[in-house]
């Protein structure tokens, strides 16, 4: 029997991957393309759509011809996507309006400022969650429509879309037939009432959208249309799965029931925890968003995001120069006085959840005389694991969930020690899968799901895991969490 494959397209801050799996889950190749980041003298981000869709279909090829398959033997896509990146485009032609203005770029703050004076933060974070923040994309697409000259006519004559990178990508694949996207990036619009499950019309009206440009919310596992992945294929195959990004990495890593909890650990980190199908509105400094549709019912989950995880090392190897590349920190951690009591609190652009203190400013704290180059790299490793348990914490509490595990992905996995710390710190265990690519294996597991390709249960279960376990006894892990805790007040200017 001729095998068949699942494509999984991973269209990323920096670039777009393409990734193809077989009958058994496992990823064959994978090829990438990087785009351009295109900022201004304002620190202003933007992506250029039609270049990323450019790449996403040359990415597709180069998969192809690298593996050497039969491209007619690809029976169904699944795409996983950065979040939070927005553009508008025409419906009528499918000329972009302006370029996508990416997650990173803070330039729709005055708009948040002028909602926020009207006494609507409660309203907005009510409906849909999300903090007030130029971070999500309803302020992006807000911007764009009060500064891109002759817009605003064509929105009121109803010649718009607007969207986040799946629905451009799913629109362009579709031929513009398909103008979809799915509750996970829905629901990170700050536009989506998560409760009523659709666009929310007052709080759009706060940004001056309007509901006719945005796109159809679906399952995340539905029919989006047929592609031939612009004239490659000789017939058409469906995209079966979308995904935002950090969504995709929990699907992936097989957090499918209430309480499963996992972290990327990337430049900065997403920790995201399924609490099942009833929000639960944090008190603790974290979001609500929803995980995922599927087969008609929703699943929620509690979020927060840090700035500096994996950029921290980054920092220690180009800023510091203490050493040569983050891979050697483990090696300089674990050769460290581990009585050291030095503690690093990368606050560079302020801190994140659970603290939301812009203007907090990085501090090293707790040095004496003989701390030495290990002891900073090994205060750098473990600033990582001690915000990722802040959040994991701060779940736990809105949740009222006990949290057992911790599943991780991400390059710093790879530090050993970072690993066996962050089980120490929390004192449960930590799981490292034998895959990498979470984000494009949750799509295409999606995707082989729905099209009955893969065996749900099966395909979980064949991930093998690396398991470190806590060593670290209770009265040490709650003096370095005391230590760590301190050393955060003393940074922090909302005391």
């Amino acid at each position: 029997m001729k095998s068949k494959y699942i494509l999984a397209i991973d269209q990323s801050t920096s670039g777009t991957k393409a990734l193809l799996f077989d009958d058994a889950g496992s990823i064959i190749e994978r090829s990438d393309l990087t785009h351009r980041q295109i900022i201004n003298d304002k620190g202003w981000v933007e992506h250029d759509p039609n270049e990323i869709y450019k790449n996403t279909l040359g990415v597709v090829k180069l998969v192809v011809e690298k593996s050497g398959i039969d491209k007619e033997d690809i029976i169904g896509v699944g795409i996983s996507n950065q979040r939070e990146t927005a553009m508008v485009w025409n419906k009528e032609t499918g000329e972009t309006e302006y370029n996508a203005i990416v997650w990173q770029c803070a330039r729709g703050e005055a708009i948040c400022n002028q909602i926020a004076d009207t006494g609507k933060s409660d309203v907005v974070k009510g409906r849909t969650g999300l903090h007030l923040s130029p971070y999500f994309s309803a302020a992006k697409i807000s911007w764009i429509l009060q500064n891109v000259e002759g817009i605003k006519q064509k929105a009121e004559e109803g010649k718009l879309c607007a969207g986040t990178m799946d629905s451009w990508l799913v629109y362009k694949l579709t031929e513009g037939k398909s103008f979809k996207t799915d509750y996970s990036n829905a629901s990170r619009t700050q536009m989506f009432n998560i409760t009523d499950l659709k666009w929310d019309l007052e709080v759009c009206e706060l940004f001056g959208i309007h509901l006719n440009m945005l796109a159809e919310v679906c399952d995340s596992n539905a029919n989006y249309g047929e592609t031939n992945l612009g004239g490659y294929l000789d017939k058409k195959i469906p995209i079966h799965a979308v995904l935002g990004d950090s969504h995709g990495a929990l699907f992936g890593q097989g957090c499918l029931n209430t309480g499963m909890i996992k972290a990327t650990y990337g430049t900065g980190s997403s920790i995201m925890m399924n609490i099942g199908d009833k929000p639960v509105f944090s008190k603790s400094g974290v979001v609500t968003s929803l995980a995922w549709g599927m087969n008609g019912k929703v699943s929620y989950v509690l979020e927060g995001n840090i700035n500096y995880t994996g950029a921290v090392l980054k920092w220690v190897v180009d800023d510091l120069k203490l050493i040569s590349s983050p891979a050697e920190s483990e090696k300089y951690a674990l050769e460290a006085n581990q009585e050291d009591k030095t503690y690093l609190v990368p606050a560079f652009t302020g801190l994140g959840a659970p603290y939301w203190d812009s203007k907090a400013t990085a501090q090293i704290s707790g040095i004496t005389r003989t701390t030495g180059r290990a002891e900073i790299v090994k205060a750098a490793v473990e600033c990582i694991a001690y915000q990722i348990t802040d959040i994991v914490k701060a779940m736990s509490e809105d949740s009222g969930i006990e949290i057992k595990e911790l599943r991780v992905d991400g390059g710093p996995t790879k530090n050993k020690y970072l690993m066996q710390f962050q089980s120490d710190i929390l004192g449960i265990s930590v799981q490292v899968p034998s895959v990498e690519e979470l984000s494009g294996v949750g799509a295409a597991y999606a995707a082989g799901i729905a099209l009955g390709f893969y065996n749900e249960e099966h395909i979980f279960s064949q991930v093998k895991r690396t398991k470190f376990s806590a060593e670290m006894d209770a009265e040490k892990r709650d003096k370095c969490y005391s230590g760590w805790k301190n050393a955060v007040s003393l940074v922090l200017t909302k005391k």
